[in-house]
């Protein structure tokens, strides 16, 4: 693999949910993998105030904390410059062509009851780990 950064983009329309949880299972996999030059990106078109309740006491549950973690617009430019942009199953963006856009159709966990979101979580860390894996390689 080349100096580069591998630079993934998690993105969907609030940045409350669904793309904060699948940068968290990113950073994770580059903790567990040890991958100096991955670099995570998370942000949406219309950002809210803040990551969902249920998705931060879903996340706490694996002792993941995203409870201070802010939504954020993120811009065409900061996408453009990914390898690979994974959408939640909300997004209308438009790309560069050279950019890798896997739409992963996931159900919003907003209002959701605790089993609801643990399952789209499920889903969720399912899809990073297997990114990774395509990307990086399997962990073992």
């Amino acid at each position: 693999m080349s100096a580069d950064p591998v630079r993934l983009g998690f993105v969907c329309v609030q940045n409350a949910g669904r793309s904060q949880m699948s940068a968290a299972f990113a950073e994770r996999e580059v903790d567990r993998r040890d991958l100096s030059n991955v670099e995570i990106i998370t942000g949406g078109t219309h950002p809210v105030d803040h990551v969902h309740e249920e998705v931060v006491e879903s996340m706490a549950e694996l002792d993941i904390d995203i409870g201070d973690r802010v939504p954020r617009e993120v811009s065409t430019e900061e996408l453009d410059a990914c390898d690979v942009v994974a959408t939640m199953g909300c997004s209308t963006l438009e790309l560069d062509a050279d950019v890798d856009v896997r739409d992963w159709a996931l159900d919003d966990p907003d209002g959701k009851d605790p089993e609801g979101v643990r399952a789209i979580r499920s889903e969720i860390e399912a899809n990073v780990s297997a990114l990774f894996d395509e990307l990086f390689g399997e962990e073992h």
